[in-house]
């Protein structure tokens, strides 16, 4: 089942902008190996669950993975053939503002060989282009 947040204060959300790069949460921070988004969009819920999917098939329950974001952007959409002036339409899924930068999945407990082919699998099913980082040693 696709992630959602359990109650939200507003049904329906604004679209925001996209500017900038991330500030937080572009470091590999609870595993080794992280997939880091290069372009920024919204990531929807059934894309989070295909990646979780995707890496606990390659990873066959050996070594861990974080996954660094969540949905809580509701994407509205109204009918097809609907006049105009009717109101806003109703919440048709949920998303994760992604800026560049942001580590989407991370992956520990692996060598870097499977955790790179487990990552290049899961980019294949995000909306955007990815790329492979490993963590920093801290100074």
């Amino acid at each position: 089942m696709p992630l959602m947040p359990k109650r939200v204060k507003y049904r329906k959300s604004q679209r925001g902008k996209w500017k900038g790069n991330a500030s937080r949460g572009n470091t590999v921070a609870f595993g080794d190996y992280g997939l880091q988004s290069l372009e920024g969009g919204w990531l929807s819920a059934e894309a989070i669950e295909a990646g979780r999917i995707t890496a606990t098939h390659t990873v066959r329950g050996e070594g861990r993975l974080y996954i660094r974001v969540f949905p809580h952007k509701s994407v509205t959409a109204i009918p097809l053939e609907t006049r105009m002036g009717k109101g806003k339409g109703e919440p048709e899924y949920w998303a994760a503002v992604i800026r560049p930068g942001m580590i989407l999945f991370e992956i520990g407990g692996l060598p870097e060989g499977t955790a790179r082919d487990c990552l290049a699998r899961v980019a294949y099913k995000m909306p955007f282009k990815c790329r492979f980082v490993a963590r920093q040693p801290r100074v």
